[in-house]
This record gives C-alpha cells, structure tokens and sequence, in this order.
C-alpha cells in the first residue's frame, strides 16, 4: 500500500472461522494441522510460511494452541467501534503466528486488548458476555464468508479476491490492474 501514496485504502476485517466447531478451551495446534491437512503437507507448507514470515521480519512458529475464535472475532469487532482494529489484528497475529499464545483464551485476549491500548475491563466485559457482538459478527460471517475459501482472503475494489497468503508483489500487480 505505501507504494500507492496516491490512493486512499479503506481495510475492513471481516470474521471468518476456518473451525466453528473447534473446542474453546483449545487443542494443539500442529496437531490440528497435521489432522487437517497431513503430515506431509504441514512439512511442505512450513518452509514457505515461515519464509513468508522471515520476509517481514517476523519469528513464525506452530506450536501453542487453537481452538474456538468466536470470542477473539467478537472482540475484535468490539475494538472497531473504538478505532482499534487493525492494532489488535496485528497483535493477535503475532500472539497466534510468533508467540505460540492461544486467543481463544481470555487472558490472552485482555492483554491484547490493553497493549493495543483499550481499556482492559472493557475488553474483559465484552469476552465474558457471550451475546456481546455476536448478532454483529453472525451477521458479517453470513454478509462475508460465502466466497471465502480459505484465510487470509483479500477482497479488493469489492470485486478482486485473493485467497491464502500472498508476496507483496501479488498485491502490487493487482493494485496496478485496478488502477489502469
């Protein structure tokens, strides 16, 4: 996006859960991979993302867990209201991808919350309130998820989607096409 100073870019995060019915209290996670996609295939993918995660300076790692993420999507809806989404987006990636934390797990998810700067009982409130957001998060994952095949997935102009992790130089030539 820097290398486009002539265009104003508008992200929106929308909810997308790869495993609804994941347990909340949280699994391993490079065993869920492995049960998902195989072995062989979790050795394969695992130069390639953690190359991708070299690419911008950041420590990929597979360990910690996954589970349910229904509480950090509410949340992360929530921080929205209060300007705050893409600094706790990026904080939970790197909880997540870098840091091996698990954020379905509350805790978690308030000190994501506060080190982003939101208030931590605010935040606290919202993820012990199961109705908190959920109608706001139910309504964007039905508006959102069904074109989605997999995560991350980029729509771009409304029109341009992208799924699974891309080079940078994917999104320039995209932007490019727009543009022309």
């Amino acid at each position: 996006m820097k290398k486009f100073p002539q265009v104003q870019f508008e992200v929106n995060w929308r909810p997308f859960q790869l495993q609804p019915e994941a347990p909340k209290e949280g699994r391993n996670k490079l065993e869920m991979y492995h049960e998902k996609f195989g072995a062989d295939r979790v050795r394969m993918m695992m130069p390639r993302l953690t190359q991708a995660f070299d690419n911008v300076g950041v420590k990929f790692s597979m360990g910690g867990m996954t589970g349910n993420t229904f509480d950090s999507h509410r949340l992360i809806y929530w921080a929205g209201t209060k300007g705050k989404q893409d600094e706790l987006m990026e904080e939970l990636f790197m909880n997540y991808f870098s840091q091996e934390k698990y954020i379905g797990d509350p805790q978690v998810l308030e000190q994501a919350a506060e080190k982003v700067g939101l208030d931590r009982q605010e935040a606290a409130g919202v993820i012990s309130n199961p109705q908190a957001f959920a109608k706001e998060v139910e309504a964007e994952k039905k508006k959102f998820g069904r074109s989605v095949s997999g995560v991350p997935f980029f729509i771009i102009n409304g029109e341009e989607g992208l799924s699974g992790a891309q080079p940078p130089e994917v999104f320039e030539q995209v932007f490019r096409e727009v543009l022309d």
